[in-house]
């Protein structure tokens, strides 16, 4: 169901301009946690997709809700590893719009178990200017700003641009030379700090000690992995957990249950 906003999100009053309306579907509760925003490419490398996960998760793990905005790429799996319950989803259009389509089930999963939240009304579809304005709700929601990857004119690099002007930290992963050029460059301005240590990262962040919970198989698992590369790296574990019903074999790739 949607509903209206009929309270003010604090974290809201450090944007240029409080937007007129707050629509959602789901737990409000969500945004008296302490929250991180983390956003990045759309096509991120394999690096990039675990590294995120893994963050998300113990961030979650660290009680810690995960702010990004339902894109395809690092945004979802930000949100995955945060799990539905733990996340909040802002979005460019209007909630009756599940948008982008190939995300619909991760947006149907977080509005059932999370918070997603728009400036829009119904039937608003997205375009360029519901993003900028989804860009900057995202930004002002994160205690701290983490752009996992982004290019030369990313799109995820406006959400810096935000971050700056609030006066908010922001935080990349080390890459290799010529890679993720857009944070590589901030890196060089000093502008941004590279995380070299999640466990470290989150319990300087949280005051916890950060615990893994993670399964590295089925983390890994989760980017869709061919069969032949997910069997090479872990060989009995796969077939072990292919037969306890936890991953499944489909068109060649690896797939969770």
């Amino acid at each position: 169901m949607i509903n209206k906003l009929t309270f003010k999100i604090d974290e809201l009053t450090s944007m240029k301009k409080y937007p007129n309306e707050i629509f959602y579907i789901g737990n409000t509760e969500l945004l008296k946690k302490r929250k991180v925003a983390i956003v990045g490419s759309r096509k991120p490398n394999l690096y990039s997709k675990e590294f995120t996960h893994k963050l998300a998760s113990k961030l979650s793990n660290a009680n810690i809700c995960i702010v990004s905005g339902a894109a395809m790429g690092v945004d979802a799996i930000a949100h995955q590893g945060a799990k539905s319950d733990n996340t909040i989803a802002v979005v460019a259009n209007g909630l009756d719009i599940k948008y982008p389509s190939v995300n619909k089930s991760l947006i149907i999963d977080i509005e059932n178990n999370g918070l997603v939240l728009s400036a829009y009304k119904e039937k608003e579809k997205a375009k360029n200017y519901t993003f900028v304005l989804r860009n900057e709700i995202v930004v002002a929601l994160g205690e701290v700003l983490i752009v996992t990857q982004a290019d030369i004119d990313s799109g995820s690099l406006s959400s810096v641009d935000y971050a700056l002007k609030m006066g908010k930290k922001i935080y990349t992963i080390p890459h290799r030379i010529n890679e993720s050029l857009g944070t590589q460059k901030l890196l060089q301005k000093g502008l941004i700090e590279v995380i070299y240590d999640i466990d470290e990262f989150v319990e300087k962040l949280s005051g916890k000690k950060s615990i893994q919970t993670q399964d590295e198989v089925l983390n890994y698992c989760s980017f869709n992995p061919l069969y032949e590369d997910a069997f090479a790296k872990y060989s009995n574990k796969i077939f072990e957990y292919e037969l306890e019903g936890k991953i499944k074999i489909e068109n060649g790739k690896v797939y969770i249950n």
